[in-house]
């Protein structure tokens, strides 16, 4: 009986523990409401623009309420700063709440603060610092402008950390990352705080200063860190080894954030992580690893909302497409543009990530993957609506791309009457980016100055408050203890030097980010100017092509064609690039070479002859540089020669660093080319020859005279021409 009295106990004992269980684990995953109130303890003031965070998510005072409501988990982190007192960390253990007491707190209706000859009301200061915030995505003049005032307004220490921080935000916005740093790093020094550091951590990484990024994460991992800053620095040190190709070490730091974010139900990192580790293992060619983290954050995602998913959807689709598995990216990029679609007519908020993911680039990387399967006819459609969507919202890029692509895909099916009118619309948009692309750099020129121009006033006003403050100081002393006039001395002399550093110092941030700004430009100007390639010779090809067909010469004229479509493609393809190696401008060369001699061979021959000893591998060259030299010299030499003429392009070796490039024509020379021309020749060739000079000069100043040509005459009396062009390793 007793057995039985002590079995029936044992049973409610281990049920009733069961269901506590239940319940802490349910209370653990289950989200609730929480009651978050910040005074001044001596007013009993309500604190209206503290900054309220739980796992990086922010919460902003609620006037309906009275108070901050907050949305959290038990065992998330609460956060709560604000410019005028210390921040505070709690760890959330139930849905109870929290009130914080701030000590000595400005109050805004109760106090004055006196600073530089007026009177300014404490909440000013807190004011013109929202709206800097607020301001900051949306017109930098004004946030930067209220960055003024507020450094105006501003009386101490941690309110100018506090500013310094908010303006290395805004720059970091705006993608001036030096000007970030040194920001953060400004604000650092006057007072240290774990949030701002990740974020100089984060500017560091984008501005590819991966070396100072890893040491500044280093330092953050001997402090101590909430849950959410673990996670932070964790997958800030992924992204930097994932950068430097080291994987091992990026898997590793990936995992341990993925670890916290799992033990305390991060979802938003814990979908970010599953993604960066399906990278990892996709650059380590674990495809299979790989696929497996690409599901979960897609499956995560979609617990998030459509815009994470669509996002997590376009980066799985591009791993199927390195992969070659055409038909699963082709089936889950019409997926995505399904979601993408409904979106936009549902009027659906879009987040800034997933607003970079458009229908229009959708439609044309599906109509890639049907390309590089030879299905082109199915291709066709998706081109064509990727083209439409991006002229309806003005996407010239996608534009341009889309209808590249829909001539060389009526070009393969043999459509070549499509297939030119759809490349003369691509000539006419290469044409338009052009100009848009020389406007744009003339805004970023304006936009620099604007900037810098800021930059000065903002640091200009911090040493006039420094100054101002020091003379107060210094006639404070003046007035208590006239006998310590040696060490005001010694003050004045420690400011103005002091000034003269900082001076010197923005002086020096001045000359680098000109430096920065004017690389930029050059890139962009070349990325123009390859775009320009002379189509002239693609349609003087097509009219041989009409030649072979009016003699009934098929076989020619396929022939023909079949090798100009191969030398547009190989054109096309390396359009992007800088430099391609010198093996493939030689087969280039080549290529474009037989075909002019097939339309001229009665004009002249030809060699193309490169020296054994060259180390191909070992030379590169901007693509297309040498082709307008050789076409000078059919078009220009050896056309208008009454016997057959020779043209020799030859590859020397000069040294073991720099290699010579020879082309030599027998033509009529360039004086009498010159006389042979019309005006409008003449104008249209100076304009080809200056862009080339042009071209080569940008390279030059980037990669520190890398190219060098020389044009001659072979013959005293002005005929035959001669172009050497020495190129370095």
């Amino acid at each position: 009986m007793k057995i039985k009295y002590y079995l029936l106990f044992l049973f409610f004992a281990v049920s009733f523990l069961n269901y506590s269980q239940t319940n802490q684990n349910e209370n653990a995953i289950k989200q609730f409401s929480l009651k978050v109130v910040v005074k001044s303890k001596e007013s009993n003031q309500d604190i209206k623009d503290a900054e309220v965070f739980v796992n990086g998510r922010q919460f902003r005072f609620n006037p309906v309420y009275g108070y901050y409501k907050v949305f959290a988990r038990v065992n998330d982190e609460l956060m709560v700063s604000h410019p005028d007192f210390e921040t505070v960390y709690q760890t959330i253990k139930s849905d109870d709440e929290f009130r914080i007491l701030v000590e000595g707190f400005p109050d805004e209706k109760y106090s004055k603060i006196k600073s530089t000859n007026k009177e300014v009301s404490a909440s000013g200061y807190l004011q013109f610092l929202d709206s800097a915030k607020i301001y900051k995505e949306k017109d930098i003049d004004k946030s930067l402008s209220f960055i003024e005032k507020a450094l105006e307004n501003s009386n101490t220490r941690k309110r100018n950390a506090a500013t310094y921080k908010t303006l290395a935000d805004i720059y970091l916005y705006w993608k001036q990352y030096d000007l970030a740093v040194n920001n953060y790093k400004l604000s650092l020094q006057i007072d240290e705080n774990n949030t701002t550091k990740i974020e100089l951590a984060k500017a560091q990484y984008l501005l590819k200063k991966y070396e100072e990024a890893i040491k500044t994460y280093q330092n953050l991992q001997m402090k101590r860190l909430s849950n959410f800053e673990k996670i932070l620095v964790n997958q800030g040190l992924g992204d930097v080894y994932f950068e430097l190709k080291n994987f091992k070490k990026a898997r590793e730091y990936y995992q341990t954030a993925l670890k916290i974010a799992n033990a305390n139900s991060i979802k938003s990192k814990i979908t970010d992580l599953n993604s960066k580790l399906a990278s990892v293992y996709a650059a380590e060619g674990d495809t299979k690893k790989a696929e497996t983290f690409f599901n979960n954050s897609m499956r995560f995602a979609s617990q998030e909302n459509v815009n994470r998913t669509i996002k997590e959807e376009e980066k799985k689709a591009d791993f199927l497409n390195d992969n070659r598995r055409f038909d699963d990216e082709i089936t889950l990029r019409k997926k995505t543009l399904s979601k993408t679609e409904n979106k936009t007519s549902t009027n659906e908020e879009t987040s800034k990530d997933a607003d970079s993911i458009t229908s229009q680039k959708i439609n044309y990387k599906i109509g890639t993957a049907y390309i590089l399967k030879e299905e082109y006819e199915e291709a066709i459609p998706f081109l064509e609506e990727s083209r439409k969507d991006a002229k309806k919202n003005k996407d010239i890029v996608v534009e341009k791309d889309a209808t590249r692509k829909i001539s060389e895909v009526f070009a393969n099916l043999g459509k070549y009457d499509k297939a030119l009118e759809n490349y003369e619309k691509y000539v006419t948009l290469v044409d338009t980016l052009y100009n848009r692309k020389e406007q744009e750099i003339q805004q970023i020129k304006r936009f620099s100055k604007k900037i810098s121009e800021n930059q000065n006033r903002i640091a200009s006003l911090e040493k006039d408050q420094e100054l101002a403050d020091s003379k107060i100081s210094l006639a404070f002393v003046d007035q208590k203890l006239s006998e310590e006039s040696n060490r005001r001395q010694r003050i004045i002399i420690y400011s103005l030097f002091g000034g003269v550093l900082l001076l010197s110092l923005l002086a020096y941030f001045m000359y680098r980010n000109n430096k920065q700004q004017k690389l930029a430009n050059n890139l962009l100007a070349l990325k123009s100017m390859r775009s320009q390639m002379n189509p002239h010779f693609i349609f003087n090809a097509l009219n041989s092509v009409n030649s072979f067909i009016a003699v009934n010469d098929e076989r020619n004229a396929n022939r023909y064609l079949s090798e100009f479509s191969a030398l547009m493609r190989a054109v096309l393809e390396n359009s992007d690039e800088d430099f391609i190696p010198l093996e493939k401008e030689i087969e280039l060369l080549e290529l474009y070479v037989k075909l002019e001699h097939n339309r001229f061979k009665d004009k002249f021959d030809y060699t193309i002859l490169v020296d054994e000893n060259i180390n191909l591998e070992q030379f590169s060259i901007p693509p297309m540089l040498l082709q307008p030299y050789i076409e000078n010299a059919i078009w220009h030499g050896l056309r208008y020669k009454t016997t057959k003429g020779n043209l020799e392009i030859s590859i020397d070796k000069k040294d073991e660093e720099t290699i010579q490039i020879s082309i030599v024509d027998d033509g009529i020379g360039r004086q009498k080319s010159q006389e042979l021309k019309t005006k409008n020749q003449l104008k249209q060739k100076s304009k080809g020859m200056s862009t080339i000079k042009n071209r080569i000069e940008i390279l030059n100043s980037m990669y520190k005279d890398k190219i060098s040509v020389q044009v001659s005459d072979v013959l005293d009396n002005g005929e035959g021409t001669k172009v050497e062009l020495q190129l370095k390793k």
